[in-house]
């Protein structure tokens, strides 16, 4: 058995009325594949580049380690030189990725190989991210903080994508006070006999290959799993719906706060009660 998962639309370019009417004001997914072909970035940006021009940089590295109490908020697991990275990588499957690292600000040249996009949405132009992943190594399923409408550039390789709604909330084991569902579930090979509300979820999900753009509705799952060595750079949009907006600012001033306060107070307690909630909040 498999997950409930329909194709993402695909469409080879899109004009900013036709996004905004199809994609953005229902809320849906769209792979747009040629969308940046004109771009420098589209030709250049591989890993053997990107350790060419940030190869002396100490990167922040994370792995699918379940979350510690006496761990920070996005605290990470091991740092290491990118050119090391980028070797091991190319090298052999690791668990090590690179996630929310703004080596744009490190390396302003890379700054001149892409554009901001015209979709329709004043996108942060503060805060391009850079993901790096390899062979198998993948996020866990989660949703980001503030909400945003995501754009996930892909370049090098392939990546494997599964989005769902947060309609769904109810069959996928949320973990409560925090963006995750349960850490121990595998989103590319469930155990249904352990995990049987996943039954019921219905999502999305695609393959992301270079210079191919990912459009994340306000608010939306992502589970990220990089089939092959990649990375990816996400622009991002403020949430639009105002009940995204207003959790949005919940979830940075006050769910975040609270969640690290509970953590000094009760230590690993806290991080145990919250993944059985997970499994008595979920239909099953």
């Amino acid at each position: 058995m498999q997950l409930d998962l329909q194709p993402i639309p695909r469409v080879k370019t899109i004009t900013k009325e036709d996004f905004l009417k199809h994609y953005f004001k229902p809320q849906k997914p769209v792979v747009i594949e040629r969308f940046i072909e004109d771009w420098p970035a589209y030709t250049k940006w591989n890993l053997d580049y990107i350790k060419e021009v940030a190869g002396d940089i100490t990167v922040p590295l994370y792995d699918d380690r379940p979350v510690d109490y006496k761990d920070g908020f996005n605290e990470a697991h091991a740092t290491m030189k990118m050119r090391d990275y980028v070797d091991l990588l190319k090298r052999e499957p690791t668990k090590f990725r690179i996630f929310l690292w703004n080596i744009l600000k490190e390396v302003p040249q890379l700054q001149k190989d892409y554009s901001y996009p015209d979709f329709g949405l004043k996108l942060m132009k503060g805060l391009p991210m850079l993901f790096f992943g390899g062979t198998n190594s993948h996020t866990f399923m989660h949703y980001d903080i503030d909400l945003a409408n995501i754009f996930h550039f892909h370049f090098e390789g392939k990546k494997q994508c599964i989005l769902f709604d947060q309609d769904q909330n109810k069959y996928l084991y949320k973990v409560p006070h925090s963006l995750i569902t349960r850490e121990d579930i595998d989103f590319s090979d469930p155990d249904f006999e352990k995990w049987p509300a996943l039954k019921h979820a219905k999502g999305w999900a695609c393959d992301l290959n270079h210079g191919e753009v990912l459009y994340m509705p306000e608010g939306y799952w992502h589970y990220m799993k990089y089939i092959t060595p990649g990375f990816s750079m996400s622009l991002r949009a403020i949430a639009r719906h105002p009940k995204n907006l207003g959790k949005a600012l919940y979830n940075v001033f006050l769910m975040r706060n609270y969640d690290n306060l509970m953590r000094k107070i009760k230590g690993q307690k806290w991080i145990d009660w919250k993944n059985k909630k997970a499994l008595s909040n979920t239909y099953q």
